[in-house]
């Protein structure tokens, strides 16, 4: 995607300085991290639902725009609770991801929800490297009632952590999401780009179709469905325009294999619906999709299971 709509310089005019930097989104879950990721590189590249934890890898969205490339990392929201039965070693994968990305970039967006501070918040901000140019992000802008109410939310903000910048907005607004960008790009270092013009994710269309499942298997389970459910690629070919997609959902116990199944296979062949049309867009060409259900208990505490399940 080229989003630069400026004219070229007039010859013999000095060209910009690149910048090129490593930008992480941070926050507990269900902030809205992954819905800025993807409002920020202008497509979708990070998986959305009201579900915690949906995000469980390092997402990388990448938008280039004029004279500045930002290479966001979207990361899984982190776990206080380390102890949940039968998903301690996930949660601990997921805290170790958000930890490294944090001493890799050039830049931190701190994601809460505009006018609230809890002890999950607070467990994520004390992780930020000291002396890392921090931005506090406020967004869901939209749900607050009262905007008079953030004045004294703001100085107690400002009281726990030396924020380079403070930015309210939603998520949702593009003018929003315009700003935040400006904001950033002096934070860049100056230096060349790390991709291409047109580059949007450093993500295989193998991983986004594991995603892409995945997401749609969580909205349409809602909160039935433990979030300790994954999906594993078993295929994945290209065959000209045509992607064959063999996968299977992993769940804890029988029950829940029903719960995906649904009366009749009909809740399954929604999941698989829903995920071949967009994927289908995605990539551009027709997809043929095929998925199955099995039962692998324990999986989520498992070291070596998550990581033959891909988990980094």
């Amino acid at each position: 995607m080229n989003d630069s709509t400026t004219a070229a310089p007039a010859a013999g005019a000095e060209m910009p300085e690149q910048r090129c930097g490593l930008v992480a989104i941070v926050g507990r879950p269900n902030v809205g991290k992954s819905t800025l990721l993807n409002a920020l590189v202008g497509q979708k590249v990070s998986i959305t639902s009201r579900k915690a934890q949906t995000t469980r890898h390092r997402i990388t969205g990448i938008r280039s725009a004029d004279a500045a490339q930002f290479v966001f990392v979207d990361t899984p929201g982190f776990q206080t609770r380390h102890t949940v039965k039968g998903a301690g070693a996930l949660n601990r994968n997921l805290n170790k991801t958000v930890q490294s990305v944090m001493g890799d970039v050039d830049v931190v967006l701190f994601v809460v929800e505009a006018g609230r501070f809890g002890l999950d918040d607070a467990k994520v901000l004390s992780l930020v490297p000291p002396g890392k140019p921090t931005l506090l992000v406020a967004n869901k802008l939209d749900l607050v009632r009262r905007r008079a109410e953030l004045a004294p939310w703001l100085k107690s903000m400002q009281e726990r952590h030396p924020f380079a910048e403070f930015v309210p907005l939603a998520a949702t607004s593009p003018d929003d999401v315009r700003r935040l960008l400006q904001i950033v790009q002096p934070y860049l270092p100056e230096q060349p780009w790390f991709y291409d013009e047109e580059a949007l994710t450093d993500r295989s269309e193998r991983f986004l179709a594991s995603e892409i499942i995945r997401e749609k298997l969580f909205r349409l389970t809602g909160d039935e469905l433990p979030y300790t459910s994954t999906v594993v690629i078993d295929e994945f070919k290209e065959e000209g325009a045509l992607r064959r997609i063999a996968a299977t959902i992993i769940v804890e116990r029988e029950a829940h294999k029903g719960m995906v199944i649904g009366d009749k296979g009909e809740r399954l062949k929604r999941i698989g619906t829903d995920a071949r049309v967009e994927l289908e867009r995605l990539m551009d060409g027709k997809v043929f999709l095929e998925i199955w259900v099995k039962v692998r208990s324990g999986w989520a505490d498992d070291e070596a299971r998550l990581k033959s399940y891909g988990y980094e």
